[in-house]
């Protein structure tokens, strides 16, 4: 059942992985190889490891979504992408530590969204296996 709750929190995370290509997580002045100040705005595009974690939060998120028939595999799915995401905000909180000064945007509440969105599909999912769980014992 692709229409469930939990495919939309999915999907959502998704977006939300997406996003953060586009919009900064931090502003400020960075100082370049050349030993001068340079404006910088910190994105999920502005270094390869953050980068890949991104992309992988995104892409995971999106197959789980089609993983409704194997609950078990959907949950591993969705935990995984969840320390992925975890993962990436503490890579962006060190990245934010190579800058002079600067501050946060107020687009960095769509990084911070993405573990909110699959902790919700977390428990939908499980919310599911209980429900699939106590029907069996009925037949």
């Amino acid at each position: 059942m692709i229409q469930r709750m939990q495919s939309i929190w999915l999907f959502l995370a998704a977006v939300a992985a997406f996003l953060s290509f586009k919009f900064s997580f931090f502003s400020g002045n960075f100082i370049g190889p050349d030993k001068v100040k340079v404006f910088k705005s910190l994105t999920a595009s502005g270094n390869l490891v953050l980068l890949t974690l991104t992309v992988a939060v995104g892409v995971v998120a999106l197959v789980a979504i089609f993983l409704y028939k194997n609950r078990k595999l959907q949950m591993r799915f969705t935990l995984a992408t969840l320390l992925m995401s975890l993962l990436t905000i503490i890579l962006y909180y060190n990245q934010t530590q190579l800058f002079v000064e600067g501050k946060y945007d107020l687009t960095a509440v769509v990084t911070l969204l993405v573990p909110i969105f699959l902790v919700l599909a977390a428990r939908g999912i499980y919310k599911d296996q209980k429900l699939i769980r106590s029907l069996d014992r009925l037949r």
